[in-house]
């Protein structure tokens, strides 16, 4: 079993330039449209309530957080460090046109610049699929992403879904991950994923 045993939060940063230095291509971002249960995954990944702030207002986060974490293959024994980054949620509506324009700018030019990321983590709503603000951010990424960087969609809140519509999801997406934050379900298949895109050679 692969676990996150170690995690505490590094820095905040508005932007690239103000990103903290890392000389490995150690970073897991996590992206999501605002209310998809991001920081609720990074707590429940990491094992702690509260190691990223869930807050009641979607799209409230406009800062990339920085989370120093340490992965443990308990049969092995063998340990990696890596670094989530926390990134501020996409498409919220009431934040005003010219503070959105900006934020947005700010979070393109990260993804698309930011070497030091190895993986990028697509979180989507379960309920709500074939969203288009969805689809355009996997383009997106596709564009972006190079050789040594991988892309892994999430499907959340499977919790929300019933046996019925869980069915036909997975029948729709048979190789994606899905998750529950609010009884673990499917939690430590994407920690041990993660942990073997990190252990990969990097090309």
């Amino acid at each position: 079993m692969i676990e996150i045993v170690e995690s505490v939060f590094l820095t905040s940063a508005p932007t690239i330039r103000l990103a903290p230095e890392n000389e490995y291509q150690n970073e897991i971002a996590f992206m999501a449209r605002s209310n998809t249960g991001k920081s609720s995954l990074l707590n429940t990944l990491t094992q702690r309530k509260s190691l990223a702030k869930v807050s009641s207002t979607p799209g409230k986060t406009r800062l990339i957080n920085y989370f120093d974490v340490l992965f443990l293959d308990r049969e092995s024994g063998n340990k990696k460090s890596a670094v989530l980054v926390d990134l501020p949620g996409f498409g919220y509506a009431k934040v005003a046109k010219s503070l959105k324009s900006d934020w947005e700018s700010n979070l393109t030019n990260f993804i698309s610049q930011r070497k030091q990321i190895r993986v990028f983590v697509h979180l989507v709503d379960c309920r709500h699929p074939d969203l288009e603000i969805d689809a355009s951010v996997e383009h997106y990424l596709e564009e972006i992403c190079a050789e040594n960087q991988h892309i892994v969609r999430v499907y959340t809140k499977i919790d929300k879904l019933n046996q019925k519509e869980l069915s036909v999801l997975k029948k729709r997406f048979p190789d994606a991950l899905m998750i529950s934050n609010l009884n673990r379900r499917g939690v430590d298949k994407i920690v041990a994923h993660l942990y073997a895109l990190l252990d990969e050679d990097v090309v």
